[in-house]
């Protein structure tokens, strides 16, 4: 068998990988955290609002390709 004569301390396979690695997915983490708190903090400011679904429940046919076209902010 050959020997490995490209094994190195700081090369992609070595630590520098590691360090790019763990750099990668701890950007990645903190990404989706900061993105996760905006989705919670604009839910907390704009809530759901079901009053225009449930006051126009007579609008909705059941089998209707108008569905489709159905504009929920009209009340």
């Amino acid at each position: 068998m050959a020997e490995n004569t490209r094994r190195g301390l700081f090369t992609l396979s070595g630590i520098t990988g590691m360090l790019i690695a763990t750099v990668l997915l701890l950007s990645i983490l903190a990404f989706l955290t900061i993105k996760g708190i905006a989705v919670q903090r604009e839910a907390i400011t704009k809530p759901y609002d079901p009053t225009p679904v449930i006051t126009n429940l007579d609008a909705v046919k059941k089998i209707s390709k108008d569905n489709a076209k159905y504009d929920l902010t009209k009340r």
